[in-house]
Formats: C-alpha cells, structure tokens, sequence
C-alpha cells in the first residue's frame, strides 16, 4: 500500500509541477526519484537514473527523434516561406468570413493534417483567428477551442496517414503502418469535426444572443501579430503541394513501396533482428517529409530570409519537444520498475477481459496522469502493449484496431489543464483557463473520447475496416 501511495504522490507531483510552469526535463528525474524513495526503499537510486531512466529516454529517442527533427523543420520552412499562411487565408477565402469558427478549424486540420507541428500552426492561424473573430464580433475567448479543434483532434489521433507522432508511437508495437483501420478513424475523425464545430457555433450563438462581442483586450494582454497581406505570400497552389506530398508519399511507401523491396537483412543482429512490419511505417513519414521538405525548399527558395537558419531554428526547436516526452516516458519507466506498479497494472488490466477496452482505458489513464498524449501512450504500450497485441491475437483481433484505439486514446484525458499543449496555446491566445478551458475540454476530451467510445462499438458490431 506504501508503495501504491509513494506512486500517487509523485504522479501528483508531477501534474502540480507541470501546471505551474516547471519543465518537465527537470522535474521528471525528480519525481521519479520521489517514487522510487516512497516506493522502493531498497532500491538503488543511481542505478536505476543511469539503468533505467536514461535507457528508457534514449530508446524513445532512438525510435522518433527522425519524426521529431524533420517534422519541426517542415513545420518551420512552412512557416517561413508564408505557405502555412496561404492556406489559412484561402480557406477563410473559400469559407467566408461568416463562417470564421468553420474557417479555422479546417486552416488547423489541413495544416496538422500535412505535418505542420501544432505549435507552429498556433503562431501561424492565430493573427487570422483573431482578426476575423475581431470582424464577427465573436468571442475572442473561443480561439483556443477553435485552435485546438483543428490542431489536437482529428487530424492528431484519428486521420489514416496522420504523420502525427501520436499515430507513429503505435507502429513499431504493433507492427502496423500510419493507415491502420482507414475506415474507423475517418469516421472518429467526422465525429470530432462535428461535434466540436457544432459546440462551438452553439456557444458562439448564444453569446451573440446574451449580447457578448469580441470583448475588450484585457490589460497585459499580448498584441496580436499583424496578418501577412495575401499579396505578399505563395500561391495556394504552391503551399498545398508539399502537404499533398507528405500523405501521398507516405501512403505509396507503407502501401507498396517497402512490400517490394527486400528487407531480409533486418533480420540480422547488425539491424536489431527486426522486420519490415515493425519499422516500415517510421521509414514511410521520414521519407514522405524528407521529400517535402526539398520539394518545399526547391518550391519558395527565395521567399526565405535565410534557408540556413530556418533550418537551423527547425531543427533546434524539435529538440525541446522530444526531450519533454522521452522525460516522461523515462519517468514512467521508473514508475513501471516498481513493485506497486505491478499491482496498479494487474488491476487495470482485470477491469475488462476485452483487450481494445482494456488499451483504451490504460492509455487514457496515463496520458491524463501525465498531460501527454504521445508520453502516456508511450508509458502505456512499453508496459502492456506486448500482452494486449497476444490478447488481440488470440481472440482474433486485428492489430490495426489496436494502433487506432491506442491513438485515439491517447487524445483523451490528455488535453487536461496541465497539459503543455494546452497552457502555451492559451499563452499565444493572451488567455486564460477560466476563460477558455471549459470549450477545450468539450472539443479536445469529451468529444475525443466519445469518438474514441463509438469506433471502439463499431468495431465489436462489424470488425476492423
């Protein structure tokens, strides 16, 4: 019981300090410290930073720094050379400015969809955002939910083809492409969109009723950038075609390419004594976003100030993000060392003999606990993703059902308010959570998981399609 309750406290540690602003490189070490000293009395303290918190970081390394990298850099030439900019005024173009809550969310899908990062789709679809809120008179406070919508969601844990980290982590596990159960995420996927758009133009509508505008700027409040003139950007047809190429690439590669190429020598210990299944999925995104990244660059070369430095930013900025995740799932893998995590473990698992019910609760769980969907998910698969794919297995399951569920899982109780998407979204936004967190939570977890619910059914009542 000690032990269970040394894990609790250091969990509790661990969102109070993430809440309030403390890094988690920082604070993972040390809470998972805590956990060890409430948990594990016996157990050696260095041993277990150097044996099993800094293997844990680098074999998440090892695994999706590649994603990582080339995403942040795409993420950054796109926003450099204006592409991501130029989608986001033609769709407010093809939508109307009537329609801006619809507009947004469709710019942030379309551009997460291609791989933007979601940070960088903030920073980019904000200045529109707030512009066209500020010309509807609608309330400024419901951009972060708009942002969120488009940029969490759908196109983070539900879209087949998705390059996003939370639909890669499943891969290797599972030895499953990013297309897994093509038919179950689109329609998780529609259902986030709607739901989430319907809730939005709902509150939007009765704040219009109850005579709420746009508001008034609140003192500190951070200036909102100034809107590139559309002038002044790329053509669409010019920003949508690395998009277009990050998918159709990476569905050509998983689908045929690396069916027809011999990979016997994975085989082999040199390669990992590994297969095609387990890493296949992981070569089809880097190639897919090597060759937009170049197509990109050859596209816009002189619409940057400095190619070099773009690149250089890219590639600085995607090395905060991983470090953040690989910390949590090193801390969980401490966590997971101990002897109360077992009992902790046994007990989620005895909640339910279905193993797609049983994924999706640990997940959840774990991504709520940490505010991270890609490090619950992490912390999940590497402590009982092994045991459910035999479980599926042997009841003749389809691994596939099990990389989708496990993503849409783990956009679920993620988007908490110590979640670091959420806090910096709010950051960009100039808002807080008492003004915005509630229509967060409707379109980032209760909508996801209602998703999450309905595939999960519809997968029991026909099978994996």
């Amino acid at each position: 019981m000690l032990g269970i309750l040394g894990i609790l406290v250091s969990l509790l540690l661990l969102i109070f300090l993430a809440y309030r602003g403390w890094n988690v490189i920082i604070i993972a070490p040390l809470c998972a410290l805590v956990g060890l000293l409430l948990g594990d009395f016996e157990a050696p303290i260095l041993a277990t930073y150097t044996q099993v918190f800094m293997p844990a970081l680098g074999n998440y390394l090892i695994k999706f720094f590649p994603l990582f990298l080339l995403g942040a850099i795409f993420g950054k030439l796109m926003d450099d050379s204006g592409c991501a900019r130029t989608i986001a005024h033609k769709i407010v173009e093809w939508t109307g400015k009537e329609r801006a809550i619809i507009a947004i969310i469709l710019a942030c899908g379309v551009l997460t969809y291609g791989g933007v990062s979601l940070f960088v789709v903030a920073f980019a679809v904000f200045p529109v955002a707030i512009q066209m809120f500020r010309e509807g008179n609608l309330p400024k406070r419901l951009i972060p939910a708009t942002i969120a919508l488009g940029s969490f969601t759908f196109t983070m844990s539900a879209l087949p083809g998705s390059p996003a980290i939370q639909n890669a982590i499943p891969m290797p596990f599972f030895h499953t492409d990013a297309f897994a159960a093509p038919g179950l995420g689109i329609i998780a996927g529609v259902m986030m969109f709607a739901c989430g758009s319907l809730w939005l133009m709902m509150r939007a509508r009765r704040a219009r009723m109850a005579g709420e505008g746009f508001g008034a700027e609140a003192p500190g409040t951070p200036a909102a950038p100034t809107a590139t003139p559309a002038g002044e950007l790329p053509s669409f047809a010019v920003a949508i075609i690395p998009v277009v190429l990050v998918l159709a690439i990476n569905f050509i590669f998983s689908k045929y390419f690396i069916q027809d190429i011999d990979t016997s020598y994975l085989a082999t210990p040199k390669y990992g004594k590994t297969t095609a299944a387990a890493v296949g999925g992981t070569w089809a995104i880097i190639v897919a976003m090597l060759c937009a990244c170049i197509v990109l660059l050859g596209l816009t070369w002189r619409r940057f100030q400095s190619v070099r430095q773009s690149l250089n930013d890219g590639a600085l900025g995607s090395m905060l993000p991983i470090l953040n995740v690989g910390s949590e799932v090193a801390y969980g893998a401490v966590i997971a060392s101990l002897a109360a995590f077992a009992i902790i473990k046994a007990w989620l698992m005895s909640l339910t003999d279905n193993p797609v019910v049983g994924l999706a609760i640990i997940v959840n769980v774990l991504a709520g606990i940490t505010g991270s969907a890609s490090g619950g998910m992490s912390i999940a698969l590497q402590a009982v993703g092994q045991q459910y794919l035999e479980l599926a297995q042997a009841a003749g399951l389809s691994p596939q059902i099990l990389h989708r569920v496990a993503a849409l899982a783990s956009g679920g109780l993620d988007a908490l308010p110590h979640n670091g998407a959420v806090i910096t979204l709010l950051a960009i936004c100039g808002l807080n959570h008492k003004q915005s967190y509630f229509d967060i939570f409707m379109v980032a977890v209760a909508f996801p998981l209602l998703s999450m619910i309905v595939v999960i059914i519809l997968n029991g009542m026909f099978g994996t399609f």
